[in-house]
């Protein structure tokens, strides 16, 4: 998937349409108080986080091209370079809709992507392939299986980014299945540390403002 989920900060390269599922496919961190799962997109943008830890305002969707906000299956196949096979792909792993939300600037940028799914399956299979794309993106090691976050989640940390990546500065990225959802969170920052602090609190928070399903 090549993007603005991409050109801001999760430049993806295609899906490839079939994956090992993120270890773990559902993580524990929905709560009791939770309702139903969101039967529009509007509905699942009511529960996208609208703070960041770093305090940065959230940048106006219709100020970012193509605009954040609501996002259909046309939408997020649109990014890639083969929207066509994209969209097969994406309706192969039951896809809905999403929400993308962007905070700060280009030197403290955050995102949170979340993505709603029929069924945890697909939900799964998707997170995989933006934890694999982003991965051989950016470089690194990511962690499958990270102990400050709930089972179902893999992060990476980019220290020193390569100038293609257009990412200004160190920076780290969560991939969460949560059910039929999925919860993408990307934060750059002074420092890793601080960028994997910041994506920590984040993923929680979001995590817990999700159903199960």
């Amino acid at each position: 998937m090549s993007s603005r989920r991409g050109l801001l900060v999760l430049a993806l390269a295609s899906l490839a349409g079939c994956s090992d599922a993120v270890p773990g496919t559902a993580s524990p961190a929905a709560t009791a108080e939770v309702g139903a799962l969101p039967g529009d997109v509007d509905g699942l943008g009511e529960l996208v986080v609208t703070e960041v830890p770093s305090g940065q305002p959230q940048v106006p969707d219709d100020e970012l091209d193509p605009p954040a906000g609501a996002k259909s299956l046309a939408d997020v196949a649109g990014y890639a370079d083969d929207a066509g096979r994209e969209e097969e792909v994406l309706t192969g792993y039951g896809y809905r809709w999403g929400w993308e939300r962007f905070w700060g600037t280009d030197d403290d940028l955050t995102s949170v992507f979340v993505d709603q799914f029929d069924g945890a399956d697909g939900a799964a299979s998707y997170a995989a392939d933006l934890a694999r794309n982003d991965t051989r993106y950016y470089g690194g090691n990511p962690d499958r299986d990270p102990d400050h976050l709930p089972r179902g989640c893999a992060t990476l940390t980019v220290e020193d980014p390569d100038e293609d990546t257009r990412l200004t500065g160190p920076a780290a990225f969560a991939w969460c299945v949560h059910g039929p959802f999925t919860v993408s969170v990307a934060v750059v920052s002074t420092d890793t540390e601080d960028a994997m602090d910041q994506v920590d609190d984040l993923v929680q928070e979001q995590l817990e403002r999700l159903p199960r399903g």
